[in-house]
């Protein structure tokens, strides 16, 4: 009688494993790589990327995502590049050791442009939410793309506003020397210069750099109408300070790169109203601002923290990569790559579409300036 008993309890347990891989069967695990710096002076900004990316997974997770009847289980994996780029080739080539079926990265043009060799030598689509410099989509790689406007685009907006609209005529340009700093200062420098500007200063600094007071004496030398920065937030902040220190009163202006929420706080009372002018490398119409604030609601619902820099647009990169999968019907690299190009993507950002190199169509383009240290819009455009 036992022994009956016994077997019976074997075969309900066989049987309840085989129903349970069955199930597990029908689920899918998918990798998904994020790359940016979450280490070193740039490390808010990657982690900002970072988490709009693990917040559209945890979404897609939420809503159980199918593509070819299987359950989708996607997975973040997040690498430190430290904006270095000897870091980031060997995160990239980490990623794809670990078979990811796509990856959201990197933040700096600096860092996109080594990896993005290696990406595309295994095959797996790479879509940058931050990186501008030209360079990245200009290597004939069909597996790059990115979801924000160029520097050429950034720049040149910028150069003409500070001559045609602030009506500025004297402008110094100060550069990091990265490939993101040193790409959009130049092509403000010729929007200013084609607009009618004088360029009466040209200084470098580095990325990493916290005394400027020989550069910025140099340029008040000059009497400067505005000074463009090209260069991040970490460095614009102590900047700023800076130019208070010694008496500059002159405009402030950068791309992206500054125009985030921490550059308040890395000001601190140098940061005058109105002063700074500045432009992000994307922007939502008014018809889309609906979308926008609710995934700006659920971000800092899950983080605890506001939006720091474009962490909707790696949210909206993760979901392109899953559309894209969908529509192909398989999450295998070589056979939804080429639906990445051809996608019509309404994400939280606003429409995305590809050109044939991969950068963003008809991307957009948001100025800001700072008021009471807040960030304000002062207009959108293409």
């Amino acid at each position: 009688m036992k022994s009956q008993k016994l077997a019976a309890t074997v075969v309900a347990v066989v049987g309840a494993l085989s129903l349970g891989s069955s199930a597990y069967a029908q689920e899918q695990v998918v990798k998904i790589g994020h790359v940016g710096p979450i280490s070193g002076p740039n490390a808010h900004m990657g982690k900002d990327n970072e988490n709009g990316a693990r917040l559209a997974i945890e979404e897609l997770n939420a809503k159980g995502f199918t593509v070819a009847g299987k359950k989708l289980v996607f997975q973040l994996q997040a690498e430190d590049d430290a904006s270095d780029p000897k870091q980031a080739t060997a995160a990239a080539t980490k990623l794809v050791d670990a078979k990811v079926a796509g990856v959201v990265g990197h933040l700096n043009s600096g860092t996109t442009i080594p990896a993005s060799k290696i990406y595309n030598d295994a095959g797996i689509p790479q879509i940058s939410p931050s990186a501008t410099n030209p360079k990245y989509t200009q290597q004939g790689f069909n597996t790059a793309f990115r979801v924000v406007a160029t520097d050429a685009q950034l720049g040149s907006t910028l150069g003409k506003y500070a001559v045609q609209t602030l009506k500025v005529k004297n402008v110094a340009v100060i550069d990091d020397r990265t490939a993101y700093g040193q790409g959009v200062a130049e092509e403000f420098a010729k929007g200013a210069v084609a607009a009618g500007g004088t360029i009466v200063a040209k200084q470098f600094t580095t990325d990493k750099a916290t005394d400027f007071n020989a550069v910025l004496t140099a340029i008040k030398a000059k009497k400067p109408d505005v000074i463009f920065f090209g260069g991040l937030d970490a460095v614009a902040g102590p900047m700023l300070r800076q130019m208070k220190q010694l008496g500059i009163d002159a405009k402030y202006m950068g791309g992206d790169g500054i125009c985030t929420g921490s550059l308040p706080s890395l000001a601190g009372d140098a940061l005058i109203d109105g002063q700074v002018v500045c432009a992000e490398a994307g922007g939502v119409m008014e018809a889309g601002r609906k979308n926008l604030d609710a995934f700006i609601a659920s971000y800092k619902k899950r983080f605890g923290i506001d939006v720091v820099y474009n962490a909707a647009y790696a949210y909206d990169s993760v979901m392109i990569l899953a559309d894209a999968m969908k529509i192909a019907g398989s999450v295998e690299p070589s056979k939804y790559l080429s639906e990445i190009g051809k996608i019509s993507y309404d994400g939280v950002t606003g429409h995305i579409a590809f050109d044939a190199k991969g950068d963003i169509k008809d991307g957009a383009l948001t100025l800001y300036t700072y008021t009471g240290g807040k960030r304000t819009v002062l207009t959108v455009t293409h």
